[in-house]
């Protein structure tokens, strides 16, 4: 055996014993089997997890956020249809409904060829994998990113800037990305933030540049929605919708108003989720009493 050979032989047995160092890759989705898929990481490898049991929810669950459901279903109309379409940054109270739009959004338009794929901010920085993955399906898809806020420094802040508009390469026409948050630029706001600010003689402002910084990423999304917190009347509301959908008649609604009240007054909050809650509540004991 020549000298070649020996390290031939060496060279293979080394790359074998790496290759079961490194991680499966992972298969295809099937995308005959939802409409709803999570990015996933098993062993350092990113893959498409097909949703099983997606939330029923429909357009018409949602009340008392006419105007911000229009935009949004107008918006993902246009998408779907092919048209030109924006990503969206739905921001504000929690609990009024954000995440239930996307998600109804989906029930509406998935026989279309919606889908939706929700990423972890942990796993921002794979959107580019994301993107490469989908480009070439016929679907349109929502990249679904929920209650999400950035520290400083983290690097899916950087990654989510260039998957909206700040890569080299043109965006993906079947990619929007959705994203639900409790802050408005999605970074924390600190007093220190404005020292930056100054006037100058001739009484121009100049922002310092963190500010805008913090500014440049919630920009970069086409849309903004806003929600805010419900009134008393918009909350009962709520409450009955779901009372009644969980089979509670028009008597036991009226006489859980109360109730549905103090429920808001104990939670610090009168959001369509505490309403959600409480009809839980309320149906399921009505019902244990009953049988």
């Amino acid at each position: 055996m020549t000298q070649l050979d020996q390290f031939l032989m060496r060279a293979e047995h080394l790359l074998s014993r790496l290759e079961t160092m490194l991680p499966a890759v992972s298969p295809a989705p099937d995308w005959r089997m939802g409409s709803a898929f999570r990015w996933r990481k098993r062993g350092g490898q990113g893959f498409l997890q097909v949703v099983k049991h997606v939330s029923v929810i429909g357009l018409d669950d949602l009340h008392n956020i006419a105007i911000q459901k229009a935009q949004i279903e107008q918006n993902t109309r246009q998408f779907v249809h092919g048209k030109p379409a924006n990503n969206v940054l739905l921001t504000g109270a929690r609990g009024t409904g954000k995440s239930s739009l996307i998600k109804a959004c989906l029930n509406q338009f998935a026989d279309q060829g919606l889908r939706l794929i929700e990423v972890d901010k942990a796993d921002m920085v794979d959107l580019p994998d994301i993107v490469d993955l989908v480009a070439e399906r016929p679907e349109r898809f929502i990249l679904f990113c929920d209650d999400l806020s950035f520290e400083e420094g983290e690097a899916g802040y950087k990654a989510l800037k260039v998957a909206l508009d700040g890569s080299i390469s043109a965006q993906s026409d079947n990619v929007l990305i959705y994203a639900t948050s409790n802050r408005r630029h999605l970074l924390p706001e600190k007093m220190s933030d404005n020292a930056g600010y100054h006037l100058s003689d001739d009484g121009d402002l100049h922002p310092g540049e963190t500010v805008e910084e913090k500014i440049s990423l919630s920009e970069r999304f086409g849309l903004w929605v806003s929600f805010y917190p419900f009134k008393q009347d918009d909350y009962l509301d709520i409450v009955a919708h779901w009372l009644a959908s969980m089979g509670c008649d028009a008597g036991q609604i009226e006489a859980a108003r109360a109730d549905a009240l103090r429920w808001a007054l104990q939670r610090g909050s009168r959001s369509g989720r505490v309403a959600w809650q409480f009809a839980r509540d309320t149906a399921g004991r009505l019902a244990e009493t009953s049988s």
